[in-house]
């Protein structure tokens, strides 16, 4: 089957709706990555949204050099599969605390009152979103 190089597939973004966790590398110059467990959000215009704090090391590498990528598995109980998206970010100030709020929803169960209480106090921190837009899309599924 070919597949698209460049964008994700209707498949694709049915993968990655799950609850899964994302592993998130950011371009380092000489360091080698050093992938990051997140919680992400892939758009129907197809890019790869998360959130974090604006003075993050991810940001502060990101400002420099915008090259990213985020991989995400299946779970060991399933059948191998996995995307990675690999292209360039943005960081806008808006939308950040309605995506981790959308977030919160998928990742926790929040009629479990901690776990309502731990999104309220995700809430009241600061954050920025970090737009990954798909230069190269792999998968694998078997």
């Amino acid at each position: 089957m070919n597949t698209p190089a460049d964008r994700l597939t209707a498949e694709d973004l049915a993968f990655l709706a799950r609850p899964l966790h994302g592993f998130l590398s950011v371009a380092a110059g000489p360091v080698p990555p050093q992938p990051r467990p997140v919680w992400f959000e892939a758009t129907e215009e197809g890019t790869v949204q998360l959130f974090t704090g604006p003075e993050t090391l991810k940001v502060r590498r990101l400002r420099r050099d915008p090259r990213a990528s985020i991989i995400v598995a299946s779970p060991a109980t399933e059948r191998e599969r996995w995307v990675a998206v690999t292209g360039s970010t943005t960081i806008a100030t808006d939308g950040a605390h309605d995506l981790a709020a959308r977030l919160a929803a998928r990742y926790w169960d929040l009629d479990d009152p901690v776990r309502a209480a731990d999104r309220d106090a995700l809430l009241a921190d600061d954050y920025v979103r970090i737009v990954l837009h798909p230069e190269s899309v792999r998968r694998l599924s078997f």
